[in-house]
């Protein structure tokens, strides 16, 4: 039976999922400019919600437990995701990293065999995603979402388009990094307890993880040929014909290849320095100290976009940390195919790697339950902006360019509905071990 802690902690985790679908509200409500219109803004940041429930909840322990009881719990919580996923995104999203990728998008558009417009937007939503298996998921999504800002949701007055687009990139990114064992969140909690290599998951869920991601981006690219080709985007060529645009309106020399090679090498030491926030903070500091020295090729980092994301997922982590009473014993008992299913649906309403975590410690199960959990964890990862670690980076960077400067849950859950069953059908396909 759950204490009551565990029970307020759960009440607390319901009221911040409802808070979170309904952030459009108090988004309106802040526009009308009442005595209250502060309070209404700050209840509609997604990004603080689950923060400010998590205050509550260590408020609410600390007067049952006294203080020492909320600190020690807070002592068990390991927040080395949430700091990850700020750094990442400071890092990947510097001017130096985002023309490099850029040009990189705007090189492969032109070899593809049908028009740039089309071929831009086509690799950002598969290209990108898909390389979030080598420089991790939130690093790819930092780098997707910028690109989808400044090459289309800042040309576009279609919501429609904007909510599409931001669906199959949710959905992508979230099974885009399952071709490695080590940067997908809810495959890294996993990988070393249930055994799973590189080789393990390129065979088992990598291949099928880029059909799906090819698919879902063609599909939407093809329904979106005529809009993207109408000259509506600005000069309707996206970030394919001349590259991103910057923060900055005025001409600017591009930037040196030996800065990009430097910043690309700071990512890759924040990278592989994931599991290890003194090395990947201390790396961070250095960056912040070369890009002050060298200011001419950079535009201002995020350093307060990455710092609400980390503290929306560090609110994630206390509440989430008091689901285990209701959450692994509701896992145990699912056979596979339903396992499957559930798993996808609580993906939307809790976080793909606490899921995937609670069912790791699950004794005695077989290799088929075991992929359906993570299967279905990372299938789900697209539903919500809780779903997966890497989605409030991409919230972040792209509301404002949405009516009323935020993303309505429902319509985000209804655009990321179809290219997550595209991702189901491929992972239901049969597998060896069956």
């Amino acid at each position: 039976m759950p204490d009551l802690i565990e029970l307020i902690a759960s009440v607390l985790f319901a009221i911040a999922i409802i808070h979170t679908f309904s952030v459009p509200v108090f988004a309106r409500l802040s526009h009308r400019r009442g005595r209250h219109a502060g309070l209404w803004h700050m209840l509609s940041e997604v990004e603080a919600v689950f923060g400010v429930w998590a205050f509550i909840l260590l408020v609410i322990m600390a007067l049952l437990k006294g203080t020492d009881g909320a600190v020690a719990y807070i002592d068990t919580r390991d927040f080395t995701e949430p700091a990850f996923v700020f750094a990442i995104m400071v890092v990947a999203a510097s001017r130096p990293i985002l023309e490099l990728v850029g040009r990189v998008v705007q090189g492969l558009a032109r070899i593809l065999p049908f028009p740039t417009e089309l071929a831009s937007y086509f690799l950002t939503l598969s290209l990108v995603p898909l390389s979030g298996s080598f420089i991790t998921e939130p690093a790819a999504m930092t780098l997707a979402a910028l690109l989808l800002r400044d090459g289309y949701f800042r040309h576009s007055e279609q919501a429609g388009f904007k909510y599409m687009t931001l669906g199959v990139l949710f959905v992508n990114v979230s099974i885009g990094g399952v071709l490695t064992s080590y940067a997908a969140p809810p495959v890294l909690m996993v990988a070393h307890t249930f055994g799973w290599d590189a080789a393990y998951m390129a065979t088992h869920f990598g291949w099928r993880a880029a059909c799906a991601v090819v698919i879902n981006a063609a599909v939407l690219t093809l329904i979106c040929r005529k809009y993207l080709l109408s000259g509506e985007l600005g000069s309707g060529k996206g970030i394919g014909a001349d590259g991103p645009e910057l923060a900055s309106t005025a001409p600017r020399a591009p930037v040196p290849a030996l800065v990009m090679a430097i910043h690309l090498l700071f990512l890759l030491g924040v990278v592989l320095g994931a599991h290890h926030p003194a090395i990947f903070l201390g790396l961070l500091m250095f960056f912040i100290g070369y890009t002050e020295a060298y200011k001419r090729h950079q535009d201002t980092l995020m350093i307060k976009e990455g710092l609400l994301v980390g503290f929306f997922l560090a609110g994630l982590v206390v509440l989430g940390g008091l689901q285990k009473w209701w959450l692994q014993d509701l896992l145990a008992g699912l056979q596979p195919v339903v396992l499957y299913w559930g798993a996808t649906l609580l993906t939307a309403v809790t976080d793909n790697a606490a899921l995937t975590y609670l069912g790791s410690m699950v004794g005695g199960t077989s290799d088929l339950w075991r992929y359906m959990l993570v299967a279905g964890a990372v299938t789900g990862g697209g539903l919500t902006v809780i779903a997966n670690a890497p989605n409030p980076a991409g919230f972040s960077i792209l509301k404002n360019y949405f009516p009323d400067g935020s993303i309505s849950p429902i319509k985000l859950l209804a655009a990321a509905a179809i290219p997550t069953l595209v991702a189901a059908f491929m992972f239901l396909l049969p597998n060896s071990f069956v």
